[in-house]
């Protein structure tokens, strides 16, 4: 296993997925915010814009939810881990050719 295979914390995990929320809700915000501007100007065209911002305003909480809940791809589906330099997947990385442990050491003379 190389270390840029390991996964994110728990922690982060979630981090990421309240942070991908709020922003997908201050989108559904903006969204109606920007309904109400519109219809205050009488811009043309203003059917057509308000079912674009109520359909996003009735889709994003859905896909925000979705989204939320969504955890990261497990690393046997990973196609990073299938495609790894062509090696063996069923050969253990610490062991040599001959199934002997790799030895690391820091002292040279060995």
């Amino acid at each position: 296993m190389v270390i840029t295979d390991a996964q994110q914390s728990q922690d982060d995990q979630l981090r990421s997925r309240q942070i991908r929320y709020l922003v997908m809700m201050s989108v559904r915000a903006g969204c109606l915010i920007l309904a109400a501007v519109l219809v205050s100007l009488r811009v043309p065209l203003l059917p057509v814009w308000l079912v674009l911002c109520v359909g996003a305003m009735i889709l994003l909480p859905w896909l925000a939810v979705l989204i939320a809940n969504d955890r990261p791809v497990k690393p046997e589906h990973r196609l990073l881990h299938r495609q790894r330099d062509g090696r063996d997947e069923a050969a253990p990385d610490a062991l040599t050719p001959r199934g002997e442990p790799t030895v690391i050491d820091a002292d040279p003379e060995q």
